[in-house]
Parts: structure tokens; sequence; C-alpha cells
């Protein structure tokens, strides 16, 4: 049996979120190790969007410059298209906001790169990082006391302050806690992905997309660019995976491909379910331990490096003892309402692209895609204004992303690269005034921001508050959840 082991965080789950956890837990300064069953990264495409707010995230991390060069076989594969089989089908023209936008969203652009080519990426700097990062090390149990929590492997234990649970939609660690969910279940009728590589560079050429939707009577679905020639998945509905793909694949494609290979076929079902807490005492679940949804766009993976995001201050800053641990309760109170918002959006879209008619209650995409979602209660001081729900318009308001202006000429710095791993108070002035109010922003690591006021001063006081209090506290008579004073 090997010795105790005894890191400030355990991270169990090595997919994106788990070692997402372990980048920023790092970044902050936290001794973390990461614990995953199998031996090896995911050998499947799964997720392959990932939104401007994830860029953010990797760019205080120091990685988008590498994730966008791991994605530049797809740059320009923004496109939709559809058509009866893949040589008849049509490239669609780009989803542009209505109206436009005064000024740009964020300082990083979307990508599209696969979750098994983003994997190993995440899990070498991770462990460039200073994370202690073991594959092929399943976690038998676990056992909270009232100062750590104790992890049994197969060598030995591990003991941990807090644990970080990222084991997937499936959490043994959810269901060992007895962690309910709530939410639709099921969303529509079984599907198969089928992953396969075939040379399609010509075929595609000139009508580059990232998603082509097959209108075959015989041979319908929905046809997934992995790296834009060679690797594909062909999302097919109905749960039988025993048919005969090649064929039915050519039979999509049109075109003949005599060095098709079938590299292997997933039959899923999409769900939408929310975890009815996202923690429980030294615990916290996050990524699809927390929630599932459908698909779209992955938004599921998305979901769930945010919420790593949102947490690893948070532990940082209780393990420094700059707060106490109620700090960790704000966690729930703001990612859990997240969740079930993108859940439930995924789920709305899903029906809407089957259906071919919108959704009234759709969120204008940047919502999600520039982190525009509102905390209502957690660490923050309400300021009594409502960001729209549906519309995108940020404004500096309490308890969301502080919105994207450029601080310099040249355009290499934003009001986002001001926080994080650290807090910072935002000024008020020509670039910055959102609201056009003068008030300056107090932001938290996590880009968030806490407080708007007047003075410097006062924000450097609203922040020790936030951090004693360990949740929403009352400045200058504003209404909040918790007790506190400046």
């Amino acid at each position: 049996m090997s010795g105790l082991r005894t890191p400030d965080v355990l991270v169990v789950g090595g997919g994106l979120v788990g070692l997402t956890a372990a980048l920023v837990l790092r970044h902050h300064g936290v001794s973390v190790t990461l614990v995953e069953r199998r031996a090896g990264t995911s050998p499947q495409p799964k997720a392959r969007r990932f939104h401007m707010r994830t860029m953010e995230i990797f760019r205080e991390l120091g990685l988008a410059g590498l994730v966008h060069e791991a994605a530049r076989d797809l740059a320009g594969h923004d496109h939709m298209a559809a058509g009866r089989t893949l040589a008849e089908a049509r490239q669609l023209p780009l989803w542009q906001p209505a109206g436009g936008l005064a000024a740009e969203v964020s300082p990083e652009s979307p990508c599209l790169l696969a979750q098994d080519a983003l994997e190993p990426l995440l899990r070498a700097a991770a462990v460039d990082a200073g994370a202690d990062v073991r594959f092929g090390t399943p976690l038998a149990g676990l056992e909270q006391t009232a100062g750590e929590v104790v992890g049994r492997l197969a060598d030995g234990e591990i003991r941990a302050r807090y644990v970080v649970a990222a084991d997937g939609a499936r959490s043994g660690i959810r269901e060992a806690l007895g962690i309910t969910r709530s939410g639709r279940g099921a969303i529509g009728g079984p599907s198969v992905n089928v992953y396969f590589t075939a040379d399609l560079g010509e075929v595609v050429r000139g009508r580059e997309f990232n998603l082509c939707q097959i209108e075959h009577p015989d041979a319908p679905g929905g046809l997934a660019s992995v790296d834009g020639r060679y690797r594909w998945v062909f999302m097919s509905p109905g749960g039988e995976t025993g048919r005969d793909w090649p064929a039915r694949l050519r039979q999509a494609l049109g075109v003949p491909l005599p060095d098709l290979e079938v590299l292997s076929v997933l039959p899923w079902q999409a769900e939408m379910l929310v975890a009815d807490r996202y923690s429980d005492g030294r615990v916290h679940l996050a990524g699809d331990a927390a929630h599932v949804m459908p698909p779209y766009a992955a938004s599921g993976a998305n979901t769930g490096i945010a919420d790593v995001h949102n947490l690893g201050w948070k532990l940082a800053a209780v393990l420094r003892g700059e707060a106490g641990p109620g700090l960790l309760d704000s966690y729930d109170a703001e990612r859990r309402p997240a969740g079930w918002f993108a859940a439930d959006q995924s789920a709305r879209r899903t029906d809407s692209f089957k259906r071919g008619t919108p959704d009234p209650a759709l969120a204008h995409p940047y919502v999600l895609a520039a982190g525009g979602f509102q905390y209502t209660a957690g660490a923050l001081v309400p300021d009594g204004s409502e960001e729209p729900v549906l519309d995108f318009a940020p404004a500096g308001r309490a308890g969301t992303r502080v919105p994207h202006r450029w601080l310099d000429d040249a355009r290499t710095r934003s009001t986002l690269d001001l926080a994080g791993p650290g807090w910072a108070i935002l000024p008020g002035g020509n670039r910055v005034d959102f609201a056009g109010t003068g008030e300056c922003l107090l932001l938290r690591p996590d880009h968030v921001v806490a407080w708007r006021g007047r003075g410097a001063g006062e924000a450097a006081k609203v922040r020790a508050a936030l951090l004693a209090a360990g949740g929403c506290i009352e400045v200058d008579g504003r209404a909040a959840a918790d007790s506190g004073t400046v």
C-alpha cells in the first residue's frame, strides 16, 4: 500500500471539466491530485464547439493560443449545411445577431476542436502546471469527516480538504451521496453516433461546415465535421446499432468512398437533468455529474468548464484562509440556476431544431456563448438591476460577467484580463462606463461583477466583507440575502 497523499483538492474525473478544474486550481496556487479510472483521455470526438466564454477562461489560464492553434483544421467551418445527401448539400448563411452589436463581444473567438484533441492538450498543461494527474486510477469510495475527505484507491488512500466530482453523467459520487436530479429527462428518441473516417476533402471543398443536415428519406441524420476532411460523426435517429453502417453512410453521403472505415458505433439518449444540489459537505459536483443536457453546441462541456472556473477561486480563498467555508455555499447558489438555464435552453433548441419552428423562450445565443446569465444570489452585492433573461445586453450589472472592452489602442488587453487569479477594481471612465453611471466595478477572480458603486476604497471594503460573509451582503441599504456590513 502506498503512503497517504494529502493534496488540498482531489479532482475525480479526467475529462474536459476535471482537467480544467485541475488547471484552474493550480492557477490559484492550490495543490491538486486528479484521478481518472480510464487509462487515457477520450478516444471519441464528443464535444467540438467551445464558446467565447470558455475561450476567455482558457485565455486567463494562458492556453487560448494553444487551443486556437490546435483548432486550425476547422477554422472557417462555422457554417451549417443541408441537403438530401452530402454531395447535394448546400452551405447555409452564417447566423448574424439581429441589428448587430455596438461593440465586440469578447477578446476571444469561439473555436471548433474535437474533445479527443483538446483533452490531451489540457492533460499536458495540467501536469506542467504541477497537478498530480493519475489516469488508470479508479476511485473505490469516499468518506467525509469534519475536516477532510478520504478517497479509497486500489493502492491506498488519499486525503484532501475538498473534492471536485467531475466523474460524468453516471457519477458514482453523486449517487453515493444520494443527490437526486430534476428535469425533463429524456429529450426525443434514442440516437446512434457513428464515428468514421473517409477522405471527404474534395466533396466538401467550398461548402465547408460544422454540421450538415442530411435529409435522405432512407438515411436521415446529421453529419458533424471533426477535422474538416478525414474524421466525421454521423448522428442517426433510432437506437439500433446493428445496421450495415458503411452502406447507410454511403447512401447518406451520396458518394462511393472506398476508403470509408467505421471506427465506433455508440447509442445515446439526449436528456435534461440537473442535480438538486451541487454540494454535499466538502464534495462539489461539476460538469455532467451536476447537469446533463442535449449536446446542442456542446452546451454541457462549456457549462461544466464555467462551473469549475467559478468553484476554483472560491476553494482557493477558503484554503488560504481569506474566506470562511460559507463562501462555498455560493457555488450552488450561482451555478445550479446557471446549469438549469443552460440545460433548459439546450433542450428548447433541440426541440425547436426538430420541429423547424422557433421557440419564443429561446435566449439570444450570446447569453450562453458569452456568459450573459446573471447570478442573483451568491458572492455578490445585488444592485437591483436585472439582466435581460432572453436578450444579450451586457451593462456591467452585479452578478454578470464584465462586458468586454479593449483597454489599449493595440487591442491586446481586455477588461476581462484585469481579474483572475486575483480580484480587480475597474474604475468608471470613457472606455468602460457600461451603464453610463460613472460607477466603478469590483470584479471577482472569475470576471464576474461582485459590486458596482462609487469609489475604489469602498470596493476594497466590499471585497473584504464578501469574503468574510461568504455570500450576499448589504451595501448602501441594498437588499441582500445574508447579513453583513461594510
